[in-house]
């Protein structure tokens, strides 16, 4: 990946950890944030997204809701939506057990908790758009490489609703990892079923794919 934002050099020391203890400890790290410093990462975050090319052209983009530490992007959705962007949730999806669907995600939206304890909304309401619809998904990552590499919580739900996009990838939607600097490691193993990323932003950075 090319840098196009200065900062500091986060963290590689965790190189060496396998997959499981490097999961366990970034999680823990990212946990131990204060609100204040969540709300300033987020706030650089969204300055930072907004300079991301991959995300010029989008019009219909995934997003999260941040748990267990992860940077928050509803800053940059906030200032998203008056460019008249329209932004959806990951739904578990009831009939392919480990894929996602997404459904749109505005303010009044009804929510209820997941398998995991994750608001989402319902499935029901059948108001949904397939993965291949969107134009770019941000999600949430555990740990990254400047090499596009991932590490998630371990579930695999991207990985396996994104796979298509190793198939057409000039017709995918831009995945975009979002993160705090400090889980950036210095390479990550690659599995290969692994999604990698277009594009990585941080609250110190922008990280792209060569």
């Amino acid at each position: 990946m090319s840098q196009t934002i200065d900062s500091h050099h986060s963290d590689s020391g965790l190189l060496s950890l396998p997959r499981q203890q490097l999961r366990k400890q970034l999680r823990q790290r990212r946990r131990m944030l204060s609100p204040r410093e969540q709300e300033q990462a987020s706030a650089s975050l969204a300055l930072n997204l907004l300079k991301n090319p991959d995300l010029h052209r989008a019009r219909h983009v995934a997003i999260y809701l941040p748990n267990d530490g992860e940077i928050d992007p509803h800053p940059y959705m906030a200032m998203a939506r008056r460019k008249g962007i329209h932004f959806y949730l990951p739904v578990l999806h009831p009939i392919h057990p480990g894929k996602l669907v997404f459904s749109p995600y505005f303010d009044g939206v009804e929510l209820t908790a997941n398998r995991f304890g994750i608001p989402e909304p319902a499935f029901s309401n059948g108001l949904r758009r397939p993965a291949w619809a969107l134009d770019a998904v941000l999600f949430p990552l555990v740990g990254f490489d400047e090499s596009g590499g991932r590490l998630g919580m371990g579930g695999g739900f991207y990985d396996r609703t994104f796979a298509f996009t190793r198939l057409r990838p000039r017709l995918a939607p831009k995945l975009i990892g979002l993160a705090h600097d400090f889980q950036k490691v210095e390479k990550l193993p690659i599995e290969p079923w692994d999604v990698p990323l277009h594009s990585v932003a941080t609250n110190r950075r922008l990280y792209r794919v060569k």
